[in-house]
């Protein structure tokens, strides 16, 4: 199966998604911003058209445009502490209009459509460069600021007493969601991104890890006994 080199490349971006992606959702869920995830899904729609429309890599056009939705975020954050379901609105409708408006005009250079359900197996070695570069930084990333991000994430007023720059890296981390979305958009699709980074993660808060254990033997055991059936059941023929 692996002879086949979209096959390779299929692999490769679903290690590079299921190393960043959970380390994002798990701070989304913890600083109680899942709904975030969705709103910057929907704003790389808008950055791939733009992309399309310049002719660049759209997997790039959606990590600069996913950034900079993040980035005024954060902004607006200040202005309207007690309304951030309205910062989400904002962002969320300036970035749907861009990507329909862009879409509707006839001037993008390849069809935005197969970005709703994204395709795993149409990644291109451009594609791969792209991942793997924005999934390196973004790991290092949060392996130096493990514990800011942490702190941050259950008492910010308390980070920014103890003189955690609480400001600077709400910004890089900002951009560390859109890394995560931008590699995804074209795996995932836009209609489910959302789900992929933070559903699972808040799953993990309700479940205990011997459940869990419980659970993945229980299917494995499930799989190996069909397998077991189906080959029996190919020998009788």
């Amino acid at each position: 199966m692996f002879n086949y080199d979209f096959m390779q490349n299929a692999f490769f971006v679903a290690v590079c998604i299921s190393l960043l992606c959970p380390c994002i959702g798990i701070f989304m869920v913890l600083r109680r911003s899942s709904m975030i995830g969705d709103t910057m899904s929907h704003a790389s729609l808008a950055g791939i058209t733009l992309g399309l429309l310049t002719n660049t890599n759209p997997i790039l056009g959606a990590f600069i445009f996913t950034a900079i939705c993040g980035a005024l975020i954060e902004f607006l954050r200040k202005y309207f502490s007690h309304h951030h379901d309205l910062i989400l609105t904002i962002i969320l409708s300036l970035s749907i209009g861009t990507a329909i408006t862009l879409i509707s005009s006839g001037q993008l250079k390849a069809n935005a459509n197969v970005f709703f359900f994204g395709s795993i197996l149409t990644v291109n070695t451009t594609d791969m460069i792209s991942i793997a570069v924005l999934t390196i930084l973004s790991v290092l990333t949060l392996y130096f600021l493990y514990n800011s991000l942490l702190y941050i994430a259950y008492d910010e007023e308390a980070a920014r007493v103890a003189g955690v720059k609480v400001d600077l890296i709400n910004y890089v981390f900002a951009i560390l969601m859109a890394a995560a979305v931008s590699i995804s958009i074209k795996i995932v699709g836009v209609l489910v991104l959302s789900a992929m980074i933070a559903l699972a993660k808040s799953f993990a808060f309700d479940f205990d890890i011997v459940v869990m254990i419980r659970l993945f033997f229980t299917i494995e055991m499930s799989v190996l006994l069909f397998s077991s059936i189906a080959a029996k059941s190919e020998l009788c023929k």
